[in-house]
C-alpha cells in the first residue's frame, strides 16, 4: 500500500532525536493524529526515540500517546521499499 509522502513527518538514521520528538509534539497539539515514517533500523531508533521523547513534551499539557506501528511501501530509485510507519495518537 502506497501513501502520499506529504502526510508524514519523516526520520532518518541522522535525524536528531530531540528535534523529531518536538516536532511531533507540535504537529499532536495541532491535529491528534500524526504518521512518523522511518525507513532502516537506525532510522527506526530514532523514530522510536523521538516518540518517547515527545511524550514527555506534551505529559505537562495532560496529554498521553498511543502509537500502531505498521508498514508500507515507498518508492525510490531502486525501487519499492518497505518503511515502518509509526501512527500516533494523542489523548
Amino acid at each position: 500500500m502506497t501513501e502520499d509522502a506529504d502526510k508524514y513527518l519523516r526520520v532518518g538514521a541522522g535525524s536528531n532525536a530531540q528535534s523529531v520528538g518536538s516536532a511531533i509534539a507540535h504537529a499532536l497539539y495541532e491535529d491528534p493524529q500524526v504518521k512518523v515514517r522511518a525507513v532502516g533500523a537506525s532510522a527506526v531508533n530514532q523514530a522510536v526515540k523521538a516518540i518517547a521523547i515527545a511524550s514527555g513534551y506534551v505529559a505537562p499539557r495532560g496529554m498521553r500517546l498511543a502509537c500502531i506501528p505498521g508498514f508500507t511501501t515507498v518508492d525510490s530509485r531502486d525501487g519499492a521499499i518497505s518503511a515502518i510507519v509509526f501512527t500516533i495518537f494523542g489523548m
